[in-house]
């Protein structure tokens, strides 16, 4: 016989902490993070864009907390507004009670203009200098490669007032005046590849795939453009045929760096077995591009750069919660 639960039972719990360590696994990725990540020091530099005088409002940590959590179960705004108000593990890990206020959807894009793609930046580097102590960069081979941020995927409208405009097309030339992302341009990886957005462009430590340096540009500067933006400090850097240039391979070695770039096939140089040899290599780190977000969240080269910056400390959070504590305290790794 089975009796339905009582719903109406006093708790015999003394504080929110020890229910919210009842409710909440050990195993727990966010758990983890408190664990590998000294979070008060790591956001003091972004207190100092709240003033200390006024009404209390909602902590700048609890704030960050959230905006990360959003990017590592990529929420939008009004997902994350109900994720956080509902859900307990995410109300624990941003510092909220029981019983707290939590913030609604305006408050994220208001919290992500005040702290400024700079200070994100920033937060990401304090991260990798963290997982860096604990072993987890090789710095010796580095990754480098880019991949495409699509803005929009049709702009007929645009192309039709640029025509009425007198325009012959719409065009690299001419489209700021028309789309809303006035920083978006056409990009193209072959002839069949196109897209109109940004470009990432990012460094991966071949240790564990981790990602070191982030750039983002406009969709149609070449990918060997921004090799010096990202190159390490030192070692070898795997690149594959698109950076098969004079000038990158003079850039890296002034840079003290050993060029291992895939040859184009009408380069003299290229040697086929070298070139197999080296793709195999680089082959496992690829999949660090493809967990990446091939959409912008958000217009303009910062806000689309601070997108990234979040993307990167996720990803390498991920990882590292997965290589430091076992595969089976990240359920919720994607």
């Amino acid at each position: 016989m089975q009796i339905p639960s009582a719903k109406t039972g006093k708790l015999l719990l003394g504080t929110e902490e020890e229910l919210f360590a009842r409710i909440i696994d050990e195993k727990h990725p966010f758990k983890r993070l408190n664990e590998i990540l000294d979070f008060k020091t790591l956001i003091a530099p972004m207190r100092a864009t709240y003033s200390t005088l006024g009404a209390n409002g909602i902590d700048v940590e609890s704030g960050l907390k959230a905006l990360l959590i959003q990017f590592w179960e990529n929420y939008s705004d009004r997902e994350m507004e109900k994720a956080v108000r509902e859900n307990i593990a995410i109300r624990w890990f941003c510092g909220f009670g029981l019983l707290d206020e939590t913030p609604d959807h305006s408050y994220f894009g208001k919290l992500r203009k005040r702290i400024g793609t700079k200070r994100v930046a920033d937060f990401f580097t304090e991260v990798n200098k963290t997982l860096e102590s604990r072993g987890l960069f090789g710095n010796v081979f580095t990754f480098i490669d880019a991949s495409s941020i699509i803005s929009k995927t049709a702009l007929w409208e645009e192309r039709d007032r640029a025509i009425a405009d007198g325009a012959e097309k719409l065009n690299n030339k001419n489209v700021k005046d028309y789309a809303a992302d006035k920083d978006a341009r056409w990009g193209a990886k072959s002839k069949t590849n196109i897209w109109f957005g940004h470009k990432r462009h990012n460094a991966v430590d071949m240790r564990y795939g981790l990602i070191t340096k982030v750039a983002v540009t406009a969709a149609n500067v070449q990918d060997f453009a921004v090799v010096k933006n990202i190159a390490p400090k030192e070692g070898t850097v795997y690149m594959d045929k698109m950076y098969d240039t004079r000038k990158t391979d003079l850039t890296l070695r002034a840079l003290g760096l050993h060029p291992s770039t895939l040859r184009k096939n009408n380069n003299p140089a290229k040697n086929r077995n070298l070139d197999c040899f080296r793709s195999g290599i680089r082959m496992p780190f690829e999949s660090t591009f493809s967990k990446q977000s091939k959409r912008a969240r958000y217009r303009g080269h910062a806000k689309v750069l601070m997108q990234c910056f979040f993307e990167a400390s996720v990803l390498n959070l991920k990882k590292a919660t997965r290589l430091l504590f076992g595969p089976e305290s990240v359920q919720m790794f994607a």
